[in-house]
C-alpha cells in the first residue's frame, strides 16, 4: 500500500482557479447566448468560432452551418466584400471599430474588436451589434414632424441658444435657419419682453427641470415686432438631468390684435368711441379707493344735451348721431389724458376729473358748455341753437360707490335743467341740504309716482323679417315723463329702479301693457307680436311670473305673441333664475329672446342651456359691419349657431340700406334699427306683416 500524500497547496489552487474560470466562461456563454444581441467570433482565417441564437435569427440559418465556414455570404452586413476588407483591418490593427449596418431592412449598431492570441499576435475578430431601428424610426419621425411643423420649433440649449430650427419658426422671425442656430431666443426678444421669459433664469431650469409657457414679443429681422406664444419642455438625459430645451412658438399676433379689439368694443362705446358706462364705472372705482386711501380730490360731471330727443325727431337719426359724435370729439379735445369721459347712453355723458378742485370743475364744465354751444351749431347743413346740461359732484367721502357720485352729478345736472338749461349746477349741501341717500331717495319717489299715476310713457320699434320684407314684431321701451314735458330716457333711472327693488314693479307694467295691446289688436282682427324686455334683477320675482300668468289668463290672448328679452349679461350673472325663468315663460307659450347676444364675450354655454326663440346680435357688431371683416364673421357665427339650433336672429343697430342687405346675405333673419324704423308712439303701431321695406 502506498504511502497518503497529501495534495499539494499549488494544485490545489490551480484546480480552484481552473473551476472559477470555467464557471465563469459558462456565466459569459449563457448571458452572450441570451443577451438580445448579434455577437460572433472569427479565427485568424476568417471562419465562425462562436455565433449566438440571436445570429442565427439575423442569418436565417442554423449555426451548424455557419460555425467553421468563412462566412462570405453569411456576415450582418450585406456588403461582404466591404465587410470582410474591413475585418481584416480590424484584426491587423488588433483595434476596435463602432459603425453602423443595414440588415434585412434594419439598422445596427455595430463594435468590432480585434482578438490576441497568448503571445499577442492576431488571433482573429469578435463582434456586438444591437438593433436600434426603432429608435431611427423614432428619430425620422421626429425630424419629419420637428420639420414640417406648422408652428415654430427650436432646440435649445439650457442657457437659451438655438440649435435646431425649422422652417416655420425661420418665417416667424425672418431669420434664415444658418442665422438662427447662431444666437439665442433672448437675442430676438424684445427688450421689454426679456424678463416674461423663464430662460433668464437658468438655475430654475437647471434645479427644477420643470418647462414653461410665456407670452411676448420677437423682434424679426426686418425690424418689426411679432407676438408669440413660448411653450418649452425640458429634455433629460439618461440620467434624468435638464440636457436642452424643446420650444414649441406659436404666432399670435392677429389672436392679440382680436383679442385688443373685442377688449375695446367691450370697453368703448361704438358710436363715439368714449369709454363705455361700465367701464366708467370701473375708473370711478379705482379713483374712489384712491380717494378713501390717500384723501385726494377730484370731481364727476354729468352733461345731457338739451332738448335731444326733439332734434332726433325732426332732423333724424342720422343728424342724432352727428351731434353725439360732434359732442363727443369736444369732450375728448378739452380733456387731458389722465381725464376719463364717456358716453353713459343716449345723448348723456360722464367726466372724472381725478385731480380736480370744485373751482376748476366749475371753470372747465363752463368752457365745455360754451364749445358745445359754438362748434356744434352746425347741424345737417342747418344752424342749430345746442346747448347741454351738466351737474358736478365732488369726492368729497361721502359716496362709496360709483352709483353714488354718479346719481349725484346726475341730480345735479337734472337740477340744471330746470334751472332753464344751458348751465351747470353743483351737487352741494348748499343746494341739497340732504344727503346722497335722500338725494336718491327723490328718484325713488319719483319712479313710484310714475308707477301710480300713469308717469311712464312706452314706445315702440319696428323690427322686419328679412324673409317677407315687412314687419313682423315690435320692441317696447319705457320712458319717464319730465315734469317740464320732457321725455326721460330709461339711462336716467333704470339703475335707480334696480338699486332699490323697483324695477320689477315697471317690468310688470310693462308687461301688462304688451298684453294690453296684443289683446287690443286680436280683438280687432289683427296680429301683434311685441318684445318685452325683463331687467336682471326680475328674472326670480314669482309675484311678476304670477302677473304675467294671471293677465294671460284674463284677455285670452295667443302667448306666442308676446317674446320676453333678457341681455345675455344678465343671463350670465343670473343663470339659475334666467334658467327658471325663460323654463316657466316657455311653459306659458311666450317666446324668449337673448338680447345683445356678444356684448359680454359670455359662454356659448348659455345658449345650450337656456331656452330661446331669439338671438339678438348685440348692435356693436352690427354698426361697422360693413367695414370690419371681423364683424361680419362673427355675426357670420351666431347666424350658424342660432341656424343650428333651429332659432331666430335680430341684429340690431342697422342704419342704412347696405347694411341690412349685407346682414341678409349673412342670414340674418331680422333687422332692427333706425333704417327699419325709430321708435315711436304705441298710436302708430302696425299689425304684423303690415309695414313693408322701405327705398327697396
Amino acid at each position: 500500500m502506498k504511502p497518503f500524500r497529501p495534495i499539494g497547496r499549488g494544485r490545489f489552487r490551480r484546480n480552484r482557479n481552473e473551476a472559477e474560470l470555467h464557471e465563469t466562461r459558462a456565466l459569459l456563454d449563457a448571458a452572450l447566448e441570451h443577451a438580445p444581441l448579434v455577437f460572433y467570433a472569427k479565427d485568424g482565417d476568417g471562419r465562425f468560432t462562436v455565433v449566438n441564437t440571436e445570429f442565427e435569427r439575423i442569418a436565417g440559418r442554423p449555426r451548424g452551418e455557419i460555425v467553421g465556414r468563412t462566412g462570405e455570404d453569411l456576415p450582418p452586413t450585406g456588403d461582404g466584400e466591404r465587410f470582410s476588407a474591413h475585418e481584416r483591418e480590424t484584426v491587423d490593427a488588433g483595434g476596435t471599430e463602432l459603425f453602423e449596418e443595414i440588415v434585412g431592412g434594419r439598422t445596427y449598431v455595430s463594435l468590432r474588436f480585434g482578438l490576441t492570441g497568448g503571445d499577442g499576435s492576431a488571433a482573429g475578430v469578435a463582434g456586438i451589434s444591437t438593433d436600434v431601428t426603432a429608435r431611427h424610426r423614432a428619430e425620422e419621425h421626429f425630424r419629419r414632424a420637428f420639420e414640417a411643423a406648422p408652428i415654430g420649433m427650436a432646440l435649445m440649449s439650457l442657457e437659451g441658444r438655438f440649435l435646431r430650427v425649422n422652417d416655420a419658426l425661420c418665417a416667424i422671425t425672418g431669420y434664415g435657419a444658418d442665422a438662427l442656430e447662431a444666437t439665442s431666443d433672448d437675442a430676438i426678444t424684445h427688450p421689454d419682453d426679456i424678463d416674461c421669459t423663464t430662460l433668464g433664469d437658468r438655475s430654475a431650469i437647471r434645479e427644477e427641470g420643470a418647462g414653461f409657457q410665456c407670452d411676448k414679443r420677437y423682434i424679426t429681422a426686418a425690424g418689426h415686432t411679432v407676438s408669440v406664444q413660448m411653450h418649452v419642455a425640458v429634455v433629460r438625459d439618461a440620467a434624468g438631468n435638464p440636457d436642452h430645451l424643446l420650444a414649441q412658438v406659436q404666432d399670435v399676433t392677429e389672436r392679440k390684435r382680436f383679442e385688443e379689439q373685442l377688449q375695446f368694443m367691450a370697453d368703448h362705446d361704438p358710436l363715439t368711441g368714449l369709454l363705455n358706462r361700465r367701464c366708467f364705472e370701473l375708473e370711478v372705482e379705482r379713483h374712489l379707493a384712491q380717494v378713501a386711501r390717500y384723501g385726494v380730490t377730484g370731481a364727476l360731471l354729468v352733461l345731457d344735451i338739451d332738448h335731444f330727443k326733439s332734434i332726433n325727431d325732426s332732423l333724424g337719426h342720422s343728424a342724432g348721431d352727428e351731434l353725439i359724435i360732434g359732442v363727443a370729439a369736444v369732450l375728448e379735445e378739452r380733456l387731458r389724458r389722465t381725464d376719463a369721459v364717456a358716453r353713459l347712453g343716449g345723448d348723456e355723458f360722464a367726466v372724472l376729473l381725478p385731480h380736480a378742485g370744485e373751482a376748476q370743475a366749475k371753470a372747465l364744465g363752463q368752457s365745455l358748455l360754451d364749445d358745445v354751444r359754438e362748434r356744434t351749431a352746425q347741424l345737417d347743413g342747418q344752424r342749430r341753437a345746442i346747448t347741454m346740461s351738466l351737474g358736478i359732484a365732488m369726492f368729497d367721502g361721502a359716496a362709496v360707490t360709483p352709483e353714488d357720485i354718479i346719481v349725484s352729478a346726475d341730480l345735479a345736472m337734472y337740477d340744471a335743467k330746470e334751472a332753464g338749461r344751458d348751465r351747470l349746477e353743483l351737487y352741494a349741501t348748499a343746494k341739497h341740504p340732504h344727503s346722497r341717500s335722500k338725494a336718491r331717495l327723490t328718484w325713488v319717489e319719483r319712479i313710484d309716482a310714475a308707477l301710480s299715476e300713469d308717469g311712464f310713457l312706452l314706445e315702440a320699434q319696428p323690427i322686419r323679417d328679412l324673409a317677407t320684407g315687412a314687419v313682423s314684431q315690435y320692441e317696447l321701451l319705457i320712458r319717464m315723463r319730465g315734469h317740464d314735458g320732457d321725455v326721460i330716457p330709461p339711462a336716467a333711472f333704470l339703475y335707480v329702479a334696480e338699486r332699490f327693488g323697483l324695477v320689477g314693479g315697471i317690468d310688470s307694467w310693462v308687461a301688462r301693457q304688451a298684453i294690453d295691446l296684443i289683446a287690443e289688436h286680436q280683438r280687432a282682427g289683427h296680429d301683434l307680436r311685441l318684445e318685452v324686455n325683463l331687467s336682471a334683477r326680475s328674472l326670480g320675482e314669482p309675484t311678476l311670473l304670477a302677473a304675467i300668468e294671471e293677465r294671460l289668463e284674463t284677455t285670452g290672448i295667443d302667448p306666442t305673441r308676446l317674446i320676453f328679452e333678457i341681455t345675455e349679461t344678465a343671463a350670465v350673472a343670473n343663470f339659475p333664475q334666467a334658467r327658471g325663468f325663460a323654463d316657466r315663460l316657455r311653459d306659458l307659450g311666450c317666446g324668449f329672446a337673448l338680447d345683445d347676444f356678444g356684448a359680454g364675450f359670455g359662454s356659448f354655454y348659455y345658449l345650450k342651456h337656456i331656452p330661446f326663440d331669439y338671438l339678438k346680435i348685440d348692435g356693436e357688431f352690427v354698426a361697422n359691419a360693413l367695414r370690419n371683416s371681423t364683424d361680419r364673421l362673427i355675426i357670420a357665427a351666431v347666424v350658424d349657431i342660432a341656424r343650428g339650433m333651429g332659432k331666430k336672429t335680430i341684429a340690431e343697430f342697422v342704419t342704412d340700406e347696405p347694411t341690412e342687405q349685407l346682414l341678409e346675405r349673412l342670414g340674418v333673419d331680422h333687422t332692427q334699427g333706425f333704417y327699419v324704423g325709430a321708435p315711436g308712439p304705441l298710436s302708430g303701431l302696425a299689425h304684423a306683416n303690415g309695414a313693408a321695406r322701405p327705398n327697396r
